[in-house]
């Protein structure tokens, strides 16, 4: 039962995180981990229901390449005008959209992508540390398991060009292994039946875990352990400033004071913050994943399939698979085409990784991404931080980003 004031209001919180999905509730779990008392609003009827629902479920530590690079220059006719490969894009007038496309082209020198592929690293890094300290205190079972990722690749060149991204990051400690075909199948047998291998990339540290289970297992800890609350259901209009603090404003219901407050609430936070004067370049790029029983040769091993843009992410005795990027797309509901292009595609790499016939779930999701590909973790005003941008990686870099964001909430 949610702890209430006498006039119906939550009762007052050190701390009001704002967003319900993975990094919501890894910065609500940082600030608990303090002391602090922790207020959660969302305006989904639970945790966990928005992007965070059903990503791509790998914790992604080792591979933190920035989308923007050398290559984005060979790849852009495609993302630009292409209509049925994994990349497509929504053309827009709005001024925020040239704006982000604009910032993210200045991202493709290769200076900058090493600067922002470490920046994730680093915090990739302390994300991990974060989680493997949460678990020792606190078990939550969501099919974790260390599995490792195999990177696949079907271009012999590409292959060779992945060698640098190793190099690049080996100096801070990440495992990463340049492999032929046959010693790719050789880690990873379900790889034979995928047709035209060159070879892979394997991080044998990688992990993976369900994120919706991680969530919900996670908000019980913090109401349990630490008297978290949670207010569901709030949809917030605007963000006030007000006295010392901070106003949340509802579309319905009762206002929220704040004296500090952590903005986590994924593509919508640009639009919010804009009126404060804090612009936050976020774009949408819509993905999808399907989630079916194990097929009879499902890889143990996390796979990305670099060809097809493809993720199979095994949890437990089920299969994840995850993909597609749609540019500017901002409706969150699966497009039925869409998803039955993403199973053909998966039933093309990997015909007997997932049972097809039988798919559990199907979603669609919208990352908030910004042009550099890491996340804005930024005190943006007194008693105001920002936790936004995490792109395709939110559910890997989760528990740092509430780490920092906590840190910065509390100099304030």
């Amino acid at each position: 039962m949610l702890p209430v004031e006498p006039h119906g209001e939550p009762a007052g919180a050190d701390l009001v995180v704002l967003g319900a999905g993975v990094v919501g509730l890894a910065t609500a779990y940082a600030a608990a981990r303090r002391g602090l008392s922790v207020l959660l609003l969302d305006r989904a009827d639970g945790p966990v229901q928005g992007t965070s629902f059903a990503n791509g479920a790998q914790l992604s530590y080792a591979y933190t390449d920035a989308m923007a690079g050398p290559s984005t220059w060979k790849q852009l006719p495609a993302m630009l005008l292409g209509r049925n490969g994994p990349f497509r894009t929504r053309w827009s007038a709005d001024p925020d959209f040239w704006r982000w496309g604009l910032a993210f082209l200045r991202q493709t020198g290769a200076a900058r992508l090493r600067t922002n592929t470490l920046a994730t690293l680093e915090l990739a890094l302390e994300s991990r540390t974060a989680l493997h300290a949460l678990l020792q205190r606190h078990p939550i079972a969501f099919d974790h398991a260390v599995s490792g990722k195999l990177h696949v690749y079907h271009d012999a060149a590409a292959l060779q060009g992945a060698a640098a991204m190793i190099a690049l990051k080996q100096p801070f400690g990440v495992e990463q292994h340049l492999l032929d075909a046959r010693q790719a199948i050789a880690t990873e047998p379900a790889l034979a039946a995928m047709p035209g291998i060159a070879g892979a990339v394997h991080s044998p540290q990688e992990e993976a875990g369900d994120p919706f289970l991680f969530g919900t297992g996670l908000l019980d800890v913090l109401q349990r352990h630490y008297g978290a609350q949670a207010r569901f259901g709030f949809d917030v209009q605007h963000v006030v400033r007000q006295g010392d603090g901070w106003r949340l404003q509802p579309r319905a219901g009762a206002a929220v004071q704040a004296r500090r407050l952590v903005v986590c609430n994924g593509i919508d936070g640009a639009a919010l913050l804009r009126p404060l004067g804090v612009r936050v370049p976020l774009m949408a790029i819509k993905g999808y994943s399907f989630t079916a029983p194990c097929g009879v040769r499902a890889p143990a091993a996390s796979i990305t399939d670099t060809s097809r843009k493809l993720v199979f992410c095994r949890l437990g005795e089920r299969m994840r698979v995850a993909g597609l990027a749609d540019l500017n797309h901002w409706d969150p509901h699966p497009d039925p085409e869409r998803m039955a292009q993403l199973v053909a595609m998966a039933r093309a790499s990997m015909p007997e990784a997932v049972d097809y016939d039988n798919i559990e779930n199907r979603w669609a999701g919208l990352r908030p991404v910004t042009p550099w590909s890491s996340p804005e973790i930024h005190a943006v005003a007194d008693g105001l931080v920002c936790n936004l941008g995490h792109g395709m990686l939110g559910w890997t870099l989760a528990m740092g980003s509430g780490e920092r964001a906590v840190a910065l909430a509390m100099a304030r």
